[in-house]
């Protein structure tokens, strides 16, 4: 029996963000085939998260559901209300086992598409002329706004651009008329605006006409608008990604992953990032006879020991693009989940197999569980639950059938 997937939306008086709220969920579904794909919304617009949740467990006769949070931020919605919605629906089928995936955050793919809105603003406007005034909607949750921060800083970083100015629709400040007059001061005449919202909406309608009206009174200026997210592929790929990482292992069905061991002797392995991730693969790479280089501007002591003994290359910087040229395996453990997705993105390109130590399902291979046993090792690969993965591995371990196989009874 498959387990239904529930969207968890905003909602909207609008009636074309509701549309394109509606349509995306109906993209999802095309592109989950025999799963029952629904969406609630926390507020404003039918039918409620509670009632989304309870019809799709008794529609489907499930006894599992997986709810997707549709946001960007991790404000109060994704950390209280929706969980909470969860309690009041499990209140009417009791024997639901209800599973809550992350929220959407700054994945690649929504970057890439954000990238794609504002380039069709642009128009012929080239970034080094141009500040990106980048607008978040902005949260009570101190983190979720400096989330957004950290994403307009990236924006700066990768995107060419003259200035970058973040400020926020409501709730918390700079507001979005600040953030232009900060643009302004810099000296900023053409300015693109982004809202950083997923569909048309009321926040949408704030943008044009808040910005119409600064722009009234700074004729000198020029501003752009640049669109919403709105219903594409990726972004139904991020909710599609974010339903699979909470999908239980099925009885009889084994890991997605397929084994393999792979002969890495004399053949180049690139690890980015030097942290206690490295520490713990990095010696068994080595031991297996790979030509190990890691990239990170520091290490742990462990590396860095095994640096010193010529045992591995250590480059002290941090990943570039081309840094994973002619590798046979490639590793991304750094602590930045943008690094990592761009190495990721970087052996996809050049089929090179990827561990993603933050977010094993957007790579393409998995690190198992190992036990070594006079001359045998044994590897446990689950569906990304690393503790019952370690759990079964100790139990291998213990099992005296096991030991009497290997050791002889």
């Amino acid at each position: 029996m498959s387990t239904p997937l529930i969207i968890a939306a905003h909602g909207t008086r609008d009636a074309e963000g509701e549309a394109v709220c509606k349509a995306l969920t109906e993209r999802v579904g095309r592109m989950l085939p025999g799963i029952d794909v629904s969406v609630g919304f926390v507020e404003l617009s039918s039918p409620g998260i509670p009632r989304a949740l309870a019809d799709a467990v008794k529609r489907t006769g499930s006894r599992s559901a997986v709810v997707v949070p549709l946001m960007l931020g991790t404000g109060g919605h994704v950390r209280v209300d929706i969980p909470e919605f969860i309690q009041e629906a499990l209140d009417e089928v009791p024997h639901a086992s209800v599973r809550y995936a992350r929220h959407l955050g700054p994945d690649p793919r929504l970057v890439q598409v954000v990238r794609d809105r504002m380039a069709a603003a642009m128009g012929d406007w080239q970034p080094a002329d141009t500040t990106l005034v980048f607008l978040g909607r902005g949260a009570l949750v101190p983190e979720a706004n400096a989330d957004h921060v950290r994403l307009a800083r990236m924006h700066y970083e990768e995107g060419g651009w003259r200035d970058v100015e973040h400020c926020f629709i409501q709730v918390t400040q700079p507001s979005l008329p600040e953030g232009l007059d900060r643009a302004y001061a810099n000296g900023a005449r053409k300015i693109l605006l982004l809202g950083h919202w997923l569909f048309p909406g009321v926040l949408r309608n704030w943008t044009h006409q808040q910005s119409a009206a600064w722009a009234e009174r700074h004729l000198d200026a020029e501003v752009r608008v640049a669109e919403v997210i709105g219903d594409c592929d990726e972004l139904a790929q991020v909710v599609i990604e974010r339903y699979h990482e909470m999908l239980p292992e099925e009885s009889g069905e084994g890991s997605p992953a397929y084994p393999v061991g792979l002969l890495l002797r004399d053949r180049d392995v690139v690890v980015v990032g030097g942290g206690c991730v490295a520490s713990r693969r990095v010696p068994a790479l080595v031991e297996a006879g790979a030509r190990v280089k890691v990239i990170a501007p520091e290490v742990t002591d462990r590396v860095a020991g095994l640096a010193e003994t010529g045992a591995l290359e250590w480059v002290r910087r941090d990943y570039a693009d081309g840094d994973l040229a002619g590798a046979w395996y490639v590793m991304a453990a750094t602590t930045d989940p943008e690094v990592n997705a761009r190495v990721g993105a970087e052996a996809e390109a050049n089929h090179t197999f990827c561990v993603r130590a933050d977010d094993g399902f957007a790579g393409s291979a998995w690190t198992p569980a190992t036990l070594d046993l006079d001359g045998v090792s044994i590897a446990v690969l689950g569906n990304r639950d690393p503790k019952r993965t370690k759990a079964i591995r100790q139990a291998i371990f213990t099992a005296p059938t096991v030991r009497e196989a290997i050791f002889g009874g």
